[in-house]
């Protein structure tokens, strides 16, 4: 996530059945959020999210794997030691991913010469892989060896030079460049949790105000301390621009959709006391003073939460994004063979990879397939899996299958073409195109994205 030290804006908006294709004309509307996420960030709201997803997991099936395939929950756009604005630690990252079910983390440090990226982690440890990369540049970078040398390199140039063999470049933070040419990269991000909270202005206002008054402070902590998926996640929406730019693209060319946690572990809230009638609020990666200036003449609670601490002292108020909650809040999940890093990045390239919001649900197992039409499972003889490009040809169906039941939908284009409530949808292909899945979960009273495939290519 971005940082800006001279204001908080940044700091604190970052915090934060069987059933068959029925055809679009059949389906109800997309809901739209019921709430806001200062609404979803109370106690009653949470309390319902929390019943919702103790409800669902009771509910959850286990699907058999994708034949030849196994199921990895990864990290892509995770920050650790790589700048002045991330808190967070490899070590802690490791023990956090082990604690979250983590398989592999494709770092991306700030790029920051002479230091060579490529000399970060890159080995398999406790069970979760580690893949070296950067932020660089407008992209997530993962070439195969260092690039270092061409640093000033026209893109024309340092694109080539970056996906040789089985190197990677993902476009990010889409909503600062819509209209960037995807020539020659592997994808894109299709969510990152930082534009969610870019977006949510009014959001961000309500937690300064929960942050600087102490009834809302103790609250918060509490709710933070019983509820701190839901409370991280309150800011997810549907991720319109990002998916926007991933249908119309794709309609010409394969890119593969990661998820982006842009974590640092560096929303940790604190008070810096300057005197009796002055505090500084920023988070722990901040400066003193460029942190935000709150006077208790303006915010008379605030005095309450510096009585008892010396000028000059830091307290610390809350701690939102540990890397446990980061990886939570959104996964990208990887189908390969083996859990190495010349199968992983194949895998991502061939687009084997579906991204889900894992604090509502276990989304292992998710499967998508082009099969038969005669077909009445969804067959081990696929004619195409997730990820999969193939001639089309008349007979054939979508087949979608979700570990969860919700609302699935079959997106063709951007636009949705069949919509089924419960764990699969089972829709005839009568034309080519892009196929790709969402799935929606009714979650605290509202349906909320869950799950995005990557789509299968019928050309």
């Amino acid at each position: 996530m971005k940082h800006c030290g001279k204001t908080l804006v940044v700091a604190v908006a970052v915090a934060f059945g069987w059933v068959h294709g029925l055809p679009l004309e059949a389906a109800e509307p997309l809901a739209k959020s019921r709430y806001s996420s200062s609404e979803r960030m109370t106690r009653p709201r949470l309390e319902a999210a929390d019943a919702s997803v103790k409800a669902l997991a009771l509910k959850r099936r286990v699907l058999p794997e994708v034949p030849g395939m196994k199921d990895f929950r990864c990290s892509f756009h995770a920050h650790a030691e790589d700048a002045s604005h991330t808190a967070g630690t490899r070590p802690e990252m490791l023990a956090d991913a082990q604690r979250a079910g983590m398989h592999a983390i494709f770092l991306s440090d700030h790029f920051r010469p002479p230091r060579d990226f490529m000399d970060s982690w890159r080995f398999l440890t406790n069970g979760v892989l580690f893949v070296p990369g950067s932020e660089w540049r407008g992209f997530l970078v993962h070439p195969m060896t260092s690039v270092m040398a061409h640093e000033k390199a026209d893109l024309k140039d340092f694109v080539p030079r970056v996906t040789n063999g089985d190197g990677m470049l993902f476009l990010s933070h889409i909503e600062e460049r819509p209209d960037h040419p995807m020539d020659g990269l592997t994808g894109l991000e299709i969510y990152n949790r930082h534009f969610d909270a870019k977006r949510d202005i009014r959001g961000m206002l309500t937690l300064v105000s929960r942050l600087t008054d102490p009834k809302g402070l103790k609250e918060l902590q509490a709710l933070v301390a019983e509820f701190p998926d839901g409370v991280l996640a309150s800011q997810v929406e549907y991720p319109d621009v990002y998916l926007d730019k991933w249908d119309a693209e794709t309609v010409t060319r394969r890119l593969t959709g990661v998820g982006a946690n842009d974590c640092h572990h560096n929303q940790v809230f604190v008070l810096h006391r300057v005197d009796a009638g002055m505090a500084r609020l920023g988070t722990i990666v901040d400066e003193p003073k460029s942190m935000r200036e709150v006077r208790v003449g303006l915010r008379p609670g605030v005095a309450q939460i510096l009585e008892g601490h010396a000028d000059g002292e830091t307290i610390r108020l809350l701690d939102v994004d540990p890397y446990f909650r980061a990886f939570r809040c959104v996964s990208t999940h990887v189908q390969a063979p083996v859990l190495e890093e010349g199968a992983m990045r194949r895998a991502v390239k061939g687009g084997r990879v579906f991204v889900a919001h894992e604090w509502m649900g276990d989304a292992t197992g998710f499967r998508m397939a082009w099969v038969d039409g005669a077909a009445p499972e969804l067959a081990v003889t696929a004619r195409a899996w997730m990820g999969d490009e193939a001639a089309y040809a008349d007979g054939g169906r979508i087949d979608v299958e979700s570990p969860l039941p919700g609302r699935i939908r079959l997106i063709r284009g951007g636009k949705e073409v069949a919509r089924a409530e419960g764990v699969r949808l089972q829709m005839p292909v009568t034309a080519p195109g892009v196929y790709r899945a969402e799935v929606w979960l009714e979650v605290g009273g509202e349906w909320r994205p869950w799950l995005y495939s990557n789509p299968i290519y019928l050309r």
